[in-house]
């Protein structure tokens, strides 16, 4: 699924974190380069038809056209998300030793753990440019990032171990993806062409979580996005439209997932809202969601 990020119209990219309880995203790519590092915690991607262990200062380069999905965050999970629009990397990365970065999903892939000395520089760097209120700083800071991030990256010999995907694997994400309401993991397994317990283990084994908890995960994600989109929707008939069988599922699914319960996620959403309302001046107050 392509995803178009939202970029403010002056910057030339952006520079956040992201936690286990962050906007959570299915499967997706999109045409600006990404750069990931990873602060705390344990995560991994699926990133085509491989997939990564992401630890304590991995650096990820996620080109436009790679589709990938971070899975099974642990409660403590923390990573830089620094994109870099396409006319700064075309402006960027003329010289030898980073034209690759100008390519569209080039062969082969791109993880590495680095040194803690330079992610340590790496981080300091991410963290300036991303307090600046300064346009130009902002933007300088990018361009900067940029060029330094792949020399560092470039500079390490160390390649993250990553395992290819079964076929079989493959298939059945990609129709779970589809569908986060297959419950059958008998018609799954015909899908992919193995038999439901060769798949089952073979799924754990490959993509990191059992095949329960991935469609899960989905459902989460699913849940998440209707419920940006209907702020008023009672939340018990929105679990059940992303999928799930019972608001006890979804609840201890959730708490599992996202590191914190229903309620206390919509406190947050709210704490943030009205967060904005006042900065921006407005006397409206959003509606909470109830149950």
């Amino acid at each position: 699924m392509k995803e178009n990020l939202s970029i403010q119209h002056s910057r030339l990219g952006f520079v956040e974190k992201a936690c286990s309880t962050s906007k959570m995203k299915a499967s997706h790519y999109h045409d600006e380069l990404e750069v990931n590092l990873i602060l705390r915690g344990r995560s991994s991607y699926l990133l085509g038809s491989r997939r990564y262990v992401l630890e304590v200062d991995t650096l990820v380069w996620l080109f436009p056209g790679q589709e990938h999905i971070l899975l099974d965050c642990s409660r403590d999970f923390e990573m830089w998300v620094v994109v870099f629009r396409p006319e700064l990397v075309a402006k960027s990365c003329k010289t030898r030793g980073y034209e690759l970065l100008k390519e569209k999903d080039p062969a082969g892939y791109y993880c590495k753990r680095i040194a803690p000395h330079r992610a340590q520089r790496i981080d300091r760097l991410f963290s300036d440019i991303s307090s600046s209120d300064d346009e130009a700083l902002y933007n300088t800071g990018l361009a900067y990032a940029l060029p330094l991030t792949w020399s560092i990256y470039s500079s390490t010999h160390e390649m993250l171990p990553s395992a290819d995907i079964h076929p079989a694997v493959e298939n059945a994400v990609h129709l779970l993806r589809k569908n986060p309401f297959h419950d059958d993991l008998t018609t799954v397994a015909e899908f992919a062409g193995l038999s439901p317990a060769r798949l089952s283990r073979l799924f754990k084994e490959q993509i990191g979580v059992s095949m329960v908890h991935f469609k899960n995960h989905l459902r989460i994600e699913r849940f998440l996005n209707l419920y940006r989109k209907g702020r008023r929707k009672n939340i018990m008939q929105t679990a059940l439209d992303a999928g799930f069988g019972s608001y006890p599922q979804f609840h201890r699914e959730f708490t599992r997932i996202m590191g914190c319960s229903p309620a206390e996620f919509r406190r947050r959403q709210i704490m943030s809202r009205e967060r904005s309302f006042e900065s921006a001046g407005s006397d409206e107050i959003p509606l909470a969601i109830d149950r």
